[in-house]
């Protein structure tokens, strides 16, 4: 069995969010997702609209996830690829190079980033509706 990991706060989900599971299931027969917590978020100076448990409910209710596991710090994921016997780490390609030392526990593999869609996008999109 082949298993996949990927990283992320996974707020507002969309499509560039669904493209990114998909391919990333896609390399494997299971896909781990660790989304970032409440309180690592607020470590990251990042808020998210929804809560921890909200994000995780709707991760888990797509077709393409296995297991959606919390993400509390910046220094966790070496344990997480060993502790599940991950075979391979994605991530988006605006990442690149910044989890090449991964490289010694199992593959990694950055994704191009979908076009023309993002969370900040979205935020940023409400936010001038709202504002005029």
């Amino acid at each position: 069995m082949t298993t996949v990991i990927t990283y992320g706060t996974f707020d507002l989900l969309h499509y560039g969010h669904i493209n990114i599971l998909r391919r990333a299931k896609a390399m494997g027969d299971y896909l781990i997702v660790a989304i970032s917590t409440d309180e690592f978020n607020k470590i990251k100076n990042k808020e998210a609209y929804h809560s921890y448990e909200n994000r995780k409910m709707i991760l888990e209710a797509i077709r393409y996830v296995d297991e959606v596991i919390p993400e509390k710090t910046w220094g966790q994921k070496i344990d997480d690829v060993k502790k599940h016997d991950v075979d391979i780490f994605v991530m988006g390609d605006d990442w690149q190079g910044k989890f090449d030392f991964l490289k010694d526990y199992c593959e990694v593999v950055y994704l191009p980033r979908t076009i023309g869609i993002s969370t900040s996008k979205i935020k940023d999109d409400l936010f001038k509706v709202q504002n005029g």
